[in-house]
């Protein structure tokens, strides 16, 4: 017998020692029950889960700088933004947060219009969310005047399940929640946010050039 036949055998046996329960839940009792897929999420979950998501991220928005030296360069403004726990994969929604990174905002939203995914629309709303509270709330002139200097996601809470099979076997699911981190910036985006890659004629220069830095041991 094959370990997996082994543990879709011994599974309702494992659930009912786990949840010290005298039978495995049916469907009348699945929406009280721990494992639950479709109760609503509440602010601390079950086991003390926490399904705020977190907090830090905007906390950036009320750091308060020091003021600037004669002759320093201005401090450019910036905004904080996030959307937390949202029924999507962190590993799809990491695609389009590349996407956008270093885009100017009004040339990042009309981009992420042409994409049909779901992560899409989750990004474009968090950037119109972060560029009217830039306005609003962070004295910024004009709101076509910032740029993304940083997107990225996060994992979120993952909701456990059980899914009915064949000959009365179960196997386990995962329900997955992301988040997505924005920061914008005042100003004009940089010509490369990525360091470019050198061409071939800089990478010979720079091979002759450490060449001749070469020098024998024991000379001068």
């Amino acid at each position: 017998m094959s370990a997996t036949s082994m543990m879709n055998r011994h599974w309702p046996r494992v659930l009912h020692r786990f949840y010290q329960l005298d039978r495995v839940p049916t469907l009348s009792s699945i929406h009280v029950h721990p494992i639950s897929t479709t109760a609503k999420l509440e602010t601390k979950g079950r086991e003390g889960m926490n399904t705020q998501g977190p907090q830090g991220w905007p906390l950036y928005n009320k750091q308060v700088y020091p003021p600037t030296e004669p002759g320093e360069k201005p401090r450019p403004a910036f905004i904080c933004h996030m959307k937390v726990n949202v029924k999507y994969s962190p590993l799809k929604l990491w695609y389009v947060a590349c996407l956008v990174r270093g885009m100017q905002i009004d040339e990042a939203i009309r981009q992420v219009e042409y994409i049909k995914k779901k992560g899409a629309n989750i990004v474009r709303e968090t950037l119109i969310e972060a560029r009217e509270l830039a306005v609003q709330k962070h004295n910024v002139e004009f709101r076509s005047n910032l740029w993304v200097a940083e997107s990225f996601t996060g994992k979120g809470i993952v909701i456990k399940g059980v899914r009915k099979h064949a000959r009365g076997r179960i196997g386990a699911v995962h329900y997955r929640y992301a988040h997505y981190f924005v920061r914008l910036e005042e100003g004009s985006p940089p010509d490369h946010y990525y360091t470019p890659k050198p061409d071939g004629p800089q990478m010979l220069l720079d091979w002759i050039k450490e060449r001749r830095e070469l020098k024998i041991e024991g000379s001068y």
